[in-house]
């Protein structure tokens, strides 16, 4: 019976380790699509008006259509949107001028 406990809080203290770990990195994966997803490249010729380009957006969909670990990709999918809108308005990302 005391084998049993043992086993049981072994197993216990193994799995929060692995779930904290899990929760680093799924939240290292949220900021990294909310970085990614809010660059932008502007192509302007010298007058006002620019071309936007979300290339944050277009990367990050293909890091998450490869990702091996497919949980919660309609989550990554909303982060990279709402990531790309911000950087849309607060002019945010690579400005090219030729």
């Amino acid at each position: 019976m005391a084998q049993t406990k043992q086993k049981k809080k072994k197993r216990s203290a193994a799995l929060t380790k692995a779930e904290q770990n899990f929760d680093g990195v799924y939240l290292f994966k949220m900021v990294f699509y909310l970085l990614l997803g809010s660059m932008w490249l502007k192509i302007s010729n010298g007058t006002s008006t620019a071309i936007p380009i979300p290339v944050g957006l277009i990367i990050g969909i293909i890091f998450t259509t490869h990702e091996h670990f497919q949980i919660d990709r309609k989550i990554e999918y909303a982060v990279l949107v709402v990531a790309m809108l911000f950087g849309f308005f607060a002019n945010y990302g690579l400005y090219i001028n030729f």
